[in-house]
């Protein structure tokens, strides 16, 4: 999954490969459907590459957040 270089599934930006995988962009494999959730570990279909941040702040929710829009517009 890495090797393919995908984007951010979450954020949709590039996901850099050379990065500390304690960075806070590095490649993390993400599932689509949280395995607590009863997604599948083993299940190409539910993984997704993701920076670290993005995947952390996505939880075990099953929808990604919306972007707010600002009030002041």
């Amino acid at each position: 999954m890495k090797a393919q270089r995908q984007p951010c599934w979450i954020c949709g930006h590039d996901i850099d490969p050379g990065l500390d995988a304690r960075h806070p962009m590095s490649w993390t494999l993400d599932h689509a459907v949280p395995l607590s959730r009863g997604g599948s570990l083993l299940d190409p279909a539910n993984a997704r590459s993701a920076h670290r941040r993005c995947n952390s702040a996505r939880g075990n929710r099953l929808t990604i957040r919306q972007p707010r829009a600002s009030r002041r517009w």
